[in-house]
């Protein structure tokens, strides 16, 4: 069997396999509420043959949505939506897990396929109007964006009482991993970044002080997650401009995430600053995570320009990470852990699709039987013949 293929245990939880769905925003929320939209996307991907699906950034209040098509969990009400669709998950035999996020400098933008910047006269004719935002510190993301307002006080307590209000939400809504969203210049990056926090209160200076807000929230996560189940934080190992946060930087809010006792640390990079300045290819941040991984002894996930079911193995066969987030290559192929199952050779011979669910892979194993008397089909043969 591929190394891809074992099962793998967190805390009281076990994976099937080492291959999650990366969170991916789809921006066609209504009021932070899903969408038939969400239950036919979640939907294909739970037929998938994945072991954990990551619901994409779900905000913790209005303000901290990146658009106005963001799924929330600000609300009671929203809790419904999002239950059937971790049902319909786990039915499956995936893991359903939940990405919580505040937006914070980022929040009041475009719907990127609008143009993925400041809101424009165009996006307010459609009926997306701007709204108040704030940051680590009152600086714009780049000229022409909204300037956010620093947090005060109340406004810190605030946002921690959103991400405790919403993870207890995701309980009732039937996931069983959240993952806390630090990464890509969002509300926690910008306290963890120098590059955005200027403040010269407890939460700003050293790293330790630009590090206590993001384990403040991880700490209050982990007292309401319940003990048997696994809690995910997402990480920009580096910032996009070297002189932001470092991998040394992100290795020791890595330590201090495990005293907590947060179970794995999924490892991207880049959000703040408008260029990035570090390799960039195929699994480019596979580094990252398995720098993590040896230094801090915690569980990683490697995500990032993962393509191929070859490449994926090499990440976990050769230790590098413990999971592999698909993302893109996800949403081209969604049963892209049923088809590198088959790629690997960890699928039955006789009876490839044996793993589908059983309304496919009864009409795909008879198709294949037939392909193996008939031989492939040639681009030169007559279709009339």
């Amino acid at each position: 069997m591929a190394n891809l293929f074992e099962p793998l245990t967190l805390r009281d939880l076990t994976l099937r396999n080492r291959l999650a769905v990366s969170p991916m925003c789809q921006y066609q929320a209504e009021d932070g509420f899903v969408t038939t939209y969400h239950t036919v996307h979640y939907g294909k991907l739970a037929l998938g043959g994945f072991g954990l699906i990551i619901v994409e950034a779900t905000a913790v209040s209005p303000e901290g949505r990146i658009t106005h098509g963001d799924v929330g969990l600000w609300r009671d009400e929203q809790i419904e939506g999002l239950a059937g669709i971790a049902a319909f998950m786990k039915s499956q035999g995936a893991i359903p897990g939940i990405q919580l996020a505040h937006a914070g400098p980022k929040a009041s933008m475009q719907r990127p396929y609008y143009g993925d910047g400041p809101l424009t006269e165009a996006d307010i004719a459609r009926g997306d109007q701007p709204w108040a935002i704030v940051s680590a510190s009152a600086q714009a993301v780049d000229e022409g964006w909204l300037v956010p307002e620093a947090l005060d006080a109340a406004g810190i307590e605030r946002v921690k009482s959103d991400f405790a209000a919403a993870a207890r939400r995701a309980l009732k809504a039937g996931f069983q991993v959240v993952e806390m969203h630090a990464a890509h210049g969002y509300l926690l990056n910008s306290f963890l970044s120098p590059l955005t926090n200027k403040r010269t209160d407890a939460y700003g200076g050293n790293r330790e002080n630009r590090m206590r807000l993001p384990l403040e929230i991880a700490r209050e996560l982990r007292a309401i997650w319940p003990a048997d189940k696994p809690l995910f934080v997402r990480v920009s190992a580096v910032d996009g401009l070297k002189t932001g946060v470092t991998l040394d930087d992100t290795v020791a809010f890595a330590e201090a995430l495990k005293a907590i006792g947060v179970d794995v640390v999924d490892v991207s990079s880049g959000g703040v600053g408008t260029v990035y300045e570090h390799p960039s290819g195929y699994g480019h941040q596979v580094p990252y995570a398995e720098r993590v991984k040896r230094d801090t002894g915690l569980k990683t996930m490697a995500v990032g320009l993962i393509v191929d079911p070859f490449q994926a193995e090499q990440v976990v066969a050769g230790g590098h990470a413990d999971l592999v987030a698909i993302g893109r290559e996800a949403l081209r192929d969604p049963n892209f852990a049923l088809n590198a199952e088959q790629a690997l050779g960890a699928a039955p011979k006789d009876a490839p699709y044996e793993n589908w669910v059983p309304q496919l892979g009864w009409w795909l194993n008879g198709r294949e039987r037939k392909i193996r008397r008939l031989g492939a089909w040639s681009n030169g043969e007559d279709v009339a013949a």
